[in-house]
């Protein structure tokens, strides 16, 4: 059976009824998942009264900016300003995030099209290293940073998530399906081994590095653990610290700060929402090219 709708005197569009369903099914799963952002959005709107409802109330009825005025004047009053937490943030993502990519793309092409010596150990290793969990090589991290001397700096929360396994993982998957012949036809033409890598490897493999910056900005620009553990100074630590810095103190100043930590909540989601939006094309095509299941 097929619908058939009409568009004009000469256009018509068929639609199976199963189609129907399926779009349907599809639109009630993207409404479910899309229902806790809508929470938080909401939620860094209300008045403290309707914070404190119960049952709570999903929607904002009055909704108010007081919250991010409160915000701002939470961490006023403290030595160190709401920006400062915003700009530690971003510069420690940014630049872990850039570097990163640079590192896992260039390592899994020198494994993959020049297979030096040991390549597969090094590969080997690396598939070891996706074993573990994180939690497992915090005590190793920590030694290791501390040896370094890089305890409260921003190299103690950069240089650990600069060589990840999972991120090499996937840039090799992904490097290993580009033609050799494509390479070689480059070299013969005079292309210097950088010249090959960033003008001709790097812009093929736009969907894997972008797929690399959406994982890599989430997981730093999130991360509570590293900030609370390797920076001692407030002013270095960033946006998760300060959330808790913002709910932190005797229980009649957490109810205060309610609203303030609903608003800080919405600004900590706004890039990560930002950031996945403008490259969701391209995480798609790696997911269906690389095999992995999201």
């Amino acid at each position: 059976m097929v619908i058939k709708i009409g568009l004009g005197s000469k256009r018509s569009v068929k639609i199976k009824p199963s189609s129907v369903l399926l779009y349907m099914v599809m639109i009630t799963l993207v409404a479910f998942t899309a229902l806790p952002i809508i929470y938080v959005i909401s939620t860094a709107f209300k008045p403290l009264d309707e914070l404190f409802l119960f049952p709570p109330r999903f929607l904002v009825r009055r909704p108010t900016m007081k919250n991010f005025l409160d915000l701002v004047l939470s961490l006023g009053s403290s030595t160190v300003p709401f920006t400062r937490y915003t700009f530690n943030s971003l510069y420690v993502t940014i630049i872990s995030v850039g570097c990163t990519v640079f590192v896992s793309s260039l390592g899994a092409y020198s494994l993959v099209k020049h297979k030096p010596p040991g390549a597969t150990t090094m590969f080997n290793i690396i598939l070891i290293a996706l074993m573990f969990s994180p939690h497992v090589t915090q005590i190793p991290r920590y030694m290791v940073v501390n040896y370094l001397g890089l305890i409260n700096s921003y190299s103690a929360l950069i240089l650990p998530n600069i060589a990840v396994a999972y991120n090499i993982f996937l840039m090799k998957q992904f490097t290993e399906q580009f033609p050799d012949e494509l390479l070689e036809s480059a070299r013969l033409d005079g292309a210097s081994e950088w010249q090959v890598f960033s003008k001709i490897v790097m812009p093929s493999l736009t969907p894997a590095w972008s797929t690399l910056i959406v994982f890599s900005f989430v997981s730093t620009w999130n991360d509570y653990f590293s900030p609370l553990i390797y920076i001692t100074s407030q002013a270095k630590r960033t946006m998760p610290i300060a959330l808790q810095t913002i709910a932190g103190g005797p229980a009649t100043m957490s109810i205060g700060r309610a609203g303030a930590v609903a608003a800080a909540t919405f600004i900590m989601l706004i890039p990560v929402i930002i950031i996945f939006t403008t490259m969701q094309k391209k995480v798609m095509e790696t997911m269906v090219h690389s095999g992995i299941k999201g």
